[in-house]
């Protein structure tokens, strides 16, 4: 998953990918509103951990900006601020929970994956399509029941495609998920597109290309 972060506690931002991360996830950390303004208009996030009390605002501001435009990313608000007054306003907001500071990592780690197991309609962690499954939690790829060992790119991209399975996975969603705001050289997604595809000969599944919409993953009835 591709989570986005707005926290300017670098402790706590680096507490929180260095938690989060090894869990599958593709981290991105902004300190302001701003950036992360500007980071949402740009790019797919299939979760946010929002701080409220941030430099140039409150994180709230974000938010409602968040849920006017009908952007139904899950939102989990991580703040000091305890008050039930402040709780519930960020709950009529929008925001989809809401946890204090101090927290406790392992339970911030289980309401990220129920929030995006709900957000995808999900009853367990598990991704699942045909003879293919991928458990986020774990991070384990298994093929006709048997692990696949596979890079963390390819790993992101096989959740990616996984994700959207049976549908188009857009080309930019994906590059972005891989890449986040680094540099990616215009063939870098179809180099890990050719990998995946030779991880799956032979398995009665196949990744298809559509051009100037991206990918998908369907079955293979050869």
């Amino acid at each position: 998953m591709r989570l986005l972060i707005v926290e300017d506690d670098p402790l706590i931002a680096d507490s929180l990918t260095q938690g989060l991360g090894p869990l599958g996830n593709t981290v991105e950390v902004f300190t302001v509103l701003s950036e992360a303004r500007a980071a949402m208009a740009h790019s797919h996030f299939d979760l946010v951990v929002l701080d409220l009390g941030l430099p140039d605002g409150n994180g709230l501001i974000l938010l409602a900006e968040i849920r006017k435009r009908g952007d139904a990313t899950p939102v989990l608000i991580l703040t000091a601020r305890d008050g039930v007054a402040e709780r519930v306003q960020g709950l009529d907001l929008g925001a989809d929970d809401y946890l204090t500071k101090p927290f406790s990592l392992p339970e911030l780690q289980a309401r990220v994956r129920a929030l995006l197991r709900r957000s995808q309609q999900r009853t367990d962690n598990r991704l699942q399509y045909g003879p293919l499954s991928f458990d986020p939690t774990s991070g384990e790829v298994t093929l006709h029941g048997e692990r696949l060992d596979l890079p963390p790119r390819e790993l992101g991209l096989m959740e990616g495609l996984l994700l959207h399975a049976g549908r188009i996975a857009p080309r930019e969603q994906l590059i972005d998920r891989l890449f986040g705001f680094g540099e990616a050289g215009p063939n870098a997604l179809d180099l890990y597109i050719s990998r995946l595809r030779k991880r799956l000969q032979g398995s009665g599944l196949k990744i298809r290309t559509l051009r100037g919409l991206g990918y998908r993953l369907e079955d293979d009835p050869a």
